[in-house]
């Protein structure tokens, strides 16, 4: 039996820190209602205390850390006062210690193990839906902790898929066989090309689902049309450039080691448990697969799913798009683009200064204002002075040309991030779209208000839409049905097919989580 820790040092230790005030309040509830333990039977641990210290042991199929659990301790114990011969300071102290742990992981399925707020990520409030206390007492009495314990994690369909790819994932992990591909020397190579690893680049297709199993090769040292089909499956679902080539990057792709795959999923479900149950369908933007998705339904399934690329901020400090939750409450036809104040000091202000067109060049007024009515000034030395102290403010007039294009789809926020339209429709184009300041540019804004717009007043058909898109005023759609709007950030999603799609940690989220989880260093591929 292994040694015990105090439990002052428990209490010191900070993964107990939220579990112990819980698990003094469930055994003085206990207690009051009946003398009997919650984990043990006649002295012995029950068929439900053996199931949770199994799962414990084995909490990493649901990305988490058995170590974080006392899992180790808690599975000796069970072997321990199996056999019958423990004390009752033993017997108290394993029901303590269970309970702790129980509590814990409880809390971690439901809510994450940290408060989303510690990485900047402004998802509401910290939940307090669930009455752990209530919880634990229902495993303890439950006829099968996996199912109670399924029963708090998060009820979306894509979270459950997730988890269920993460097993397969380390199982692939652990596979000597998917090592890293050679180099392909200067230039890609195409269909008909010898690649020494072509060989172990067919087998990693098949190992991942883009290639099935069954496809052979009759020159197992050439790049056959089988193969280089399976390798664009591949770039598709990691959101690279599709193309009948192995390139550079594709390769990089390729050479990101299993067990990354694996921290990428675990963060990502960390992620999702810190989201509440959709209460109406919403527009979810995830930002690192440039991809939003709108519901017609609560459900997640992709046949009730709008989905449509997106183009997001840069990926510097001042433009990143940020994680957040709203409630999109206005449609805005013809916008004016209110150009923000850091825009206009750092790239627009000088240019006006060195040239006296550049203002209507730009369909740019200086707007003495706040609001859309607000008299417009003459661009004389004075109004740029005004402008550059404050006292003004730029804006871009509505049209084809305008930032904004031809529809903006307003959820207030502190940011003063929105979605909107863009005449710059080739950036679509690109795997990597960080483009923006910030704001999320749409590739079909039409599709995205006529799904909003369906409940509202007005028969808004496509049609229509696009009639007050192209029509002479600026118009607003102050939206009787809000629909909550969240921008999201996760590098790894399963798909209903079957494959997993990863996606780059553009904003470097991934690895500030990995931190503030203590999560150990990856190993370097070899």
């Amino acid at each position: 039996m292994s040694q015990t820790p105090s439990n002052r040092s428990l209490a010191r230790s900070a993964r107990w820190r939220f579990a112990l005030p819980l698990a003094a309040a469930l055994t003085s509830a206990a207690a009051a209602v009946a003398p009997a333990p919650l984990w043990l039977a006649h002295g012995q641990p029950s068929h439900q205390a053996i199931e949770m210290s199994g799962l414990l042991s084995g909490s990493d199929r649901y990305g988490l850390r058995p170590q974080d659990y006392d899992a180790a301790w808690l599975a000796s114990e069970v072997a321990h006062l199996a056999g019958g011969d423990s004390a009752l300071t033993e017997s108290n102290q394993f029901e303590q210690r269970m309970t702790i742990a129980a509590t814990r992981l409880i809390q971690d399925l439901h809510y994450g193990r940290i408060d989303p707020r510690a990485v900047g990520f402004e998802l509401g409030a910290k939940r307090s839906d669930l009455d752990i206390i209530a919880v634990v007492r229902r495993v303890a009495r439950s006829q099968s902790v996996a199912d109670t314990l399924a029963g708090i994690e998060p009820a979306f369909y894509h979270y459950a898929l997730l988890e269920r790819a993460l097993a397969r994932y380390r199982r692939l992990a652990l596979d000597p066989a998917l090592g890293p591909l050679p180099d392909i020397g200067k230039h890609p190579l195409r269909a008909g090309a010898l690649y020494a690893g072509a060989a172990a680049l067919r087998y990693r297709l098949q190992a991942e689902g883009d290639l099935p199993a069954s496809t052979g090769a009759a020159d197992a040292n050439r790049l056959d049309g089988a193969t280089m089909a399976g390798l664009q499956q591949f770039q598709q679902r990691m959101g690279l450039h599709v193309a009948a080539a192995l390139d550079a990057r594709t390769l990089a792709a390729l050479n990101v080691p299993l067990a990354a795959r694996v921290r990428q999923i675990e963060l990502t479900l960390e992620r999702w448990r810190w989201l509440p149950p959709f209460a109406a369908p919403p527009v979810i933007v995830n930002i690192p697969q440039y991809r939003l998705f709108a519901f017609s339904t609560t459900a997640d399934r992709a046949a009730s799913l709008l989905q449509m690329p997106v183009i997001v901020g840069r990926n510097i400090p001042t433009a990143r798009t940020p994680v957040f939750m709203g409630s999109l409450r206005e449609l805005v036809f013809r916008p004016y683009w209110d150009i923000p104040r850091d825009i206009m000091l750092s790239e627009m202000l000088p240019a006006i200064r060195r040239n006296p067109d550049y203002l209507e060049h730009n369909q740019l007024d200086i707007v003495s204002g706040e609001s859309d009515s607000s008299p417009v000034l003459a661009p004389t030395p004075a109004a740029i002075d005004a402008l550059a102290a404050g006292q003004a403010r730029l804006r871009q007039r509505p049209g084809d040309d305008n930032a904004l294009g031809l529809l903006k789809f307003v959820f207030p926020n502190a940011h003063n991030v929105y979605m909107h339209d863009t005449p710059v429709h080739r950036l679509f184009l690109e795997s990597r779209r960080t483009f923006s300041h910030g704001c999320i540019r749409l590739s079909e804004p039409v599709a995205l208000a006529a799904l909003v717009l369906r409940n509202e007043p007005g028969d808004w058909t496509e049609e229509r839409i696009r009639a007050a898109m192209h029509g002479p005023d600026a118009y607003r759609v102050h939206l009787t049905h809000e629909t909550p709007v969240l921008i999201l950030y996760g590098t790894a999603l399963a798909t209903e097919a079957g494959p997993v799609q990863f996606f780059e940690d553009v904003y470097g989220h991934d690895a500030r989580l990995a931190a503030l989880l203590h999560l150990p260093p990856l190993a370097r591929q070899r």
